[in-house]
């Protein structure tokens, strides 16, 4: 039977598989299967593959605004009122890393998920360099992204998630957008930021970045930083510090001199184990103390 709730102009579908072959070949295009093609080669011998054993995995479709935005969803099997966390992809969508992520956080005992921020603009996973970045990511507007995350908000709760312990993370480009939704939803818990960017030029699509909203920050976000990551500057991620430092809100910025973006992404030569390991451990514990568990 198919299970549809009414929010506003938003209509939200429980299940990709509930429209059937047609639902279910769309989404397989849309979430894409296996690595993303902009990031190849793949790097086989530091993947880590979590597996669905014990889990409830799944994609799925939440309609916003009559948008379908896939989703891929994992939590522990027969188990409610579970804390949410909202896993946000780099620039390379919701490939086999971003859900094998989404799979760890379900192994931790929460129900996390990964929706694909990028669909209205075209498909992240099989679009290669520097396509990506001009005709897709560059184009998507940081308000769009807002309204989908609380959209799927909403949906989890619908699903017996426990949005009271709402937490987020996310990766580059994901890591950015992590800092500005926990401004943006004041029902955010707590945040972890994975070398997302902090500074840069503003625009009609992006009008903030992370260091304008620093200092009035609510949420606690941690932010996990490489010193060598030739993108992020350290000075700018002295400038985020200061910049929170003078607000209250209980962030905290670390910095991992061994290692350069990208440390956590085990697919990619960037992979640092012992710091991807340590930050995965200093994630978790921040949402710990911080209500998201």
């Amino acid at each position: 039977m198919k299970d549809l709730i009414s929010d506003g102009e938003s209509l939200l579908a429980t299940s990709a598989f509930d429209n059937g072959v047609d639902r279910r070949v769309f989404l397989k295009a849309a979430v894409g299967s296996g690595f993303a093609v902009a990031a190849l080669p793949v790097v086989a011998q530091t993947q880590i593959q979590t597996s669905t054993e014990g889990l409830d995995a799944a994609d799925h479709i939440v309609v916003v605004n009559g948008q379908d935005v896939p989703v891929y969803r994992a939590q522990p099997k027969d188990r409610t009122n579970l804390p949410v966390v909202l896993v946000i992809s780099e620039i390379f969508g919701v490939h086999e890393h971003i859900k094998d992520v989404v799979r760890r956080f379900a192994k931790a005992g929460y129900l996390a998920v990964a929706p694909d921020l990028f669909v209205r603009q075209g498909d992240a996973t099989r679009t290669p360099m520097p396509e990506l970045m001009k005709n897709i990511v560059a184009k998507v507007p940081d308000a769009q992204v807002m309204n989908d995350l609380d959209t799927i908000v909403k949906w989890t709760k619908q699903r017996g998630g426990n949005t009271d312990k709402l937490g987020i993370t996310g990766f580059c480009w994901g890591g950015r957008i992590t800092w500005l939704y926990a401004a943006h939803n004041k029902d955010v818990k707590a945040g972890v930021a994975w070398y997302g960017r902090l500074v840069g030029e503003t625009n009609p699509l992006q009008p903030q970045q992370p260091i304008d909203v620093a200092q009035s920050l609510k949420v606690p976000v941690l932010g996990l930083y490489g010193a060598k990551d030739t993108g992020i500057p350290l000075d700018s991620v002295e400038r985020m510090r200061k910049a929170l430092d003078s607000g209250n809100s209980r962030s905290q910025i670390h910095v991992y001199p061994n290692s350069g973006h990208a440390f956590h992404a085990d697919y990619r030569p960037s992979f640092n184990a012992d710091d991807a390991k340590d930050g995965w451990s200093k994630a978790l514990n921040w949402f710990s103390k911080n209500g998201v568990a």
